[in-house]
C-alpha cells in the first residue's frame, strides 16, 4: 500500500518536474503560455487539487484507489492542454500523412507553398479549386494552357452553349478543336491565381482535365522534387 501511494507520487512530482522544464526552456512560460494564462491555469489545478481532496474523503477507506483516480485526471487535463498548445504542429503532421495516404491531397508547407505527392499510375493529381469548385486536374507541363473536360466546364458553372471552338489542339486522340475561356479564380491550396486562360475541350476528347502552363507560369516557381510536387505562389 505505501509503496503503490510513493510510486503515485513520484509520478505526479515527475509529471510537474517536466512542466517546470517546459517553463525553462520557453522562457518563463509554460507550454507556449503567457502569464494569464498561466494563473488560469494554476487556478484550474487548484480546483482539481479541491475536488481531488473532495474524492479523497469520500473514499478515504480506499485511500490508493481515490490517489489514482487523481492522478490520472490531472494527467489528462495536463495531456489536453498539450495538445492545445501544439495544435497547429499536430494539424501539419497529419496533413502530411493524408497526402502521402491520398494522392492529389494538397498540404501547405507554409504561406503559398504547397506540396502535391505523385500519384500510384506516375502522374500527380491536383484538388483544384476552379471558381470555387473543386476539380480534379492531372499535371501536363507540355499542355499550354489549363484544359477543362466539358464536365468539369459545366461545373464551374462556365456558358457550354456559346463557346466557339476554334483553337487546333493536339491531344492522345490526335488533332482537335478547343475553345478559349478566362476563369475566374484557380487555386490549389494556398496557392490562387485569378483571371487565368484556359481551353475547354470539345465532348469526349478528353478525359481528365489538365493542369498546364497557363497556371504554371503565373507562379513564383514550381518543381518536382522526388515524388513531390512543390508549387510556390507570390507573396
Amino acid at each position: 500500500m505505501v509503496r503503490g501511494r510513493l510510486f503515485w507520487i513520484a509520478l505526479l512530482g515527475i509529471t510537474f518536474a517536466v512542466i517546470l522544464l517546459v517553463a525553462r526552456r520557453n522562457g518563463g512560460a509554460v507550454a507556449g503560455l503567457s502569464g494569464n494564462d498561466v494563473a488560469s491555469l494554476t487556478y484550474y489545478l487548484i480546483l482539481i487539487a479541491i475536488v481531488g481532496s473532495g474524492v479523497v474523503v469520500l473514499f478515504r477507506k480506499q485511500f490508493a484507489q481515490a490517489v489514482k483516480a487523481s492522478v490520472l485526471w490531472v494527467t489528462i487535463a495536463l495531456g489536453l492542454m498539450v495538445l492545445y498548445t501544439y495544435r497547429a504542429e499536430l494539424r501539419s503532421v497529419s496533413e502530411r500523412v493524408m497526402a502521402e495516404l491520398i494522392p492529389g491531397r494538397v498540404v501547405s508547407r507554409w504561406l503559398h507553398i504547397v506540396e502535391i505527392v505523385r500519384g500510384r499510375n506516375g502522374d500527380f493529381q491536383v484538388a483544384a479549386q476552379i471558381n470555387g469548385v473543386r476539380i480534379a486536374l492531372i499535371l501536363d507541363t507540355g499542355a499550354s494552357s489549363v484544359v477543362l473536360t466539358q464536365e468539369a466546364a459545366k461545373a464551374v458553372g462556365l456558358p457550354l452553349e456559346v463557346l466557339i471552338y476554334d483553337i487546333n489542339v493536339d491531344t492522345a486522340n490526335g488533332r482537335s478543336r478547343a475553345a478559349s475561356v478566362t476563369l475566374d479564380r484557380v487555386g490549389v491550396g494556398d496557392v490562387v491565381e485569378r483571371a487565368v486562360p484556359a481551353m475547354i475541350a470539345q465532348p469526349g476528347q478528353l478525359r481528365t482535365s489538365l493542369l498546364g502552363m497557363s497556371f504554371l507560369n503565373r507562379l513564383e516557381s514550381w518543381e518536382v522534387r522526388g515524388d513531390k510536387l512543390v508549387l510556390r505562389g507570390y507573396q
